[in-house]
């Protein structure tokens, strides 16, 4: 029996479909891992949810860092995802030529998308060694903190985070890049 083997892509050649306008600006996808996939639709209380961790993280964060909603980040060869947040070292012109290669803090909003974003995106960041992967998990409303990324055969990808805490709205989080500051979880959940 024959097997079917999937055409994976890399950045580049996603790049380019990019470039020559393969994708319309209203096509929402990403490169994960070669694969090209769909982006699932905002909802209100995701959209919600989106615009208060943005202004919550830029208040957090501030000068030296720049919070990138739904952007690129170009971590491998075959994997340009768009996080709902990325944290990344810089301003916004230092990511003129180029998409960031990594962050500091990633971040999803994750109804209908949960096992994808813990699973998937999650081995993915791991993999990338982003330090810290937050998701706003608004089927539970709690959010999830990941970090310690470290190998792992049994991932998706082979890597996870050693480390994941599950905060409710009456509980407070501080990033592991700017430990002062305290933002309330009730913020980060609509």
């Amino acid at each position: 029996m024959q097997t079917i083997q999937l055409r994976k892509w890399t950045r580049a050649e996603y790049d380019r479909m990019i470039d020559a306008g393969l994708f319309h600006p209203e096509d929402r996808v990403e490169l994960i891992d070669g694969d090209i996939l769909a982006v699932t639709p905002q909802d209100s209380r995701h959209a919600t949810a989106l615009r208060q961790c943005t202004k919550a993280l830029e208040e957090a964060f501030g000068a030296g860092f720049d919070v990138r909603p739904q952007l690129p980040l170009a971590l491998e060869e075959s994997s340009e995802p768009e996080p709902d947040l990325a944290v990344v070292p810089g301003s916004i012109a230092d990511y003129r030529d180029a998409h960031p290669q990594s962050a500091a803090l990633a971040v999803e909003v994750a109804d209908s998308t949960l096992e994808f974003d813990r699973e998937q995106k999650g081995s993915l960041y791991a993999r990338a060694g982003i330090p810290e992967y937050w998701i706003v998990n608004l089927r539970d409303a709690t959010l999830e903190v990941h970090r310690e990324p470290q190998a792992d055969p049994d991932a998706v990808f082979g890597w996870s985070f050693g480390n994941a805490r599950y905060l409710a709205p009456g509980e407070s989080v501080s990033p592991l890049m700017n430990p002062a500051v305290t933002i309330p979880v009730a913020r980060l959940i609509p």
